[in-house]
């Protein structure tokens, strides 16, 4: 271990969140605390882009200065009261929502569709209702259309918060596969949430996905022998865990708290990576990555390649869409560089 090194193992830390910690903690994350609309790099061939920029910051604007929208969307309004963002991996949709959020007055939430279920699942139903009808607007990363128990929770949810006023931006993510049948996305998003329809303008945004600059895949595994001295090359606080471990550590914390386990982690190094068999251990897995993501965390690891952690049944299943966002954002964390 190097000087400018702290080493520590996830899967000895045990976070503990207060109830009234995990609304405060419902914010952008790091990498996209100091975004905005200005920062936001459209792509010319992509008009889409600046357009659904330009609408978030209409709707931003407007509201907050008590424009048309601001009774558009004020309570007991007619019409559209949210606005929903459908497109591809890495188009910069969390790049948006973020810079809504914080040009947006306050108070205001920022979470992901799984961190609300979370929230949800910790504080109960009517506790969560009630925090979060005292916001302005809430962001909703990432929504989710293959889980029917947490699609109809959500429903409710965003349907008593429009009710009381609340504003509400979502975005969900299209399947690479899927950019042809007609972004169905959105499509799964008005036919699913009939109730929510006639709430939410839906834009699309088109791209390619920057995450990968080029990059097919993951970074390959270091092999076994030589991860003592990858690890000791890394500075910050770095993480190395077993993954067998790591995964069994997983099944013991609530996914609500997963953030805080990984907070002031700069980099993750995994060992053994090995393919997940059981949909619950890949579902908690992926839920770890996306707050390695939220926090820009390098992963390095020994094992197998990172974009065979799951089998591809797993990639063919229901949950395709979620596996599938794990796997460009393990490309994006294994590929950076010092």
């Amino acid at each position: 271990m190097n000087a400018q090194q702290t080493l520590i193992a996830l899967s000895d830390r045990h976070p503990q969140v207060a109830p009234d910690e995990l609304i405060a903690g419902l914010v952008p994350p790091p990498q996209f605390e100091d975004v905005s609309f200005a920062s936001y790099r459209t792509d010319d061939s992509e008009p889409s882009q600046a357009r659904a920029r330009n609408k978030l910051e209409e709707f931003v604007a407007d509201s907050r200065s008590g424009g048309f929208l601001s009774k558009l969307f004020g309570k007991g309004k007619e019409g559209p009261k949210g606005v929903y963002l459908d497109g591809g991996y890495g188009v910069g949709k969390t790049h948006l929502l973020a810079s809504a959020w914080h040009a947006n007055e306050k108070p205001a939430t920022f979470g992901t569709f799984v961190e609300y279920t979370n929230l949800v699942g910790a504080l109960g139903f009517a506790r969560a209702r009630d925090d979060l009808s005292a916001m302005k607007l809430v962001c909703i990363d990432e929504f989710e259309l293959d889980d029917p128990g947490d699609t109809v929770l959500m429903s409710r949810l965003m349907r008593e918060l429009t009710d009381a006023g609340v504003k509400i931006i979502a975005t969900s993510n299209t399947l690479p596969g899927a950019l042809g049948e007609g972004r169905f996305a959105a499509q799964d998003f008005l036919r699913e949430i009939q109730a929510l329809a006639d709430q939410f303008e839906v834009y699309r945004i088109d791209g390619q996905d920057y995450r990968h600059r080029g990059l097919s895949e993951p970074a390959r595994p270091v092999p076994a022998d030589q991860l003592d001295e990858r690890t000791a090359d890394l500075e910050g606080v770095v993480a190395r865990d077993d993954f067998a471990i790591l995964l069994e550590h997983l099944a013991t914390v609530h996914p609500s708290r997963y953030g805080r386990m990984v907070d002031g982690v700069d980099a993750a190094v995994w060992e053994d990576v090995e393919t997940i068999d059981g949909e619950n251990v890949a579902l908690r897995f992926v839920a770890l990555v996306d707050r390695l993501y939220d926090r820009d965390v390098r992963i390095v690891n020994s094992g197998q390649a990172l974009d065979k952690v799951f089998t591809p049944e797993a990639i063919s299943g229901g949950y395709r869409k979620k596996y599938l966002r794990c796997l460009s954002r393990l490309t994006a964390l294994s590929s950076k560089t010092d």
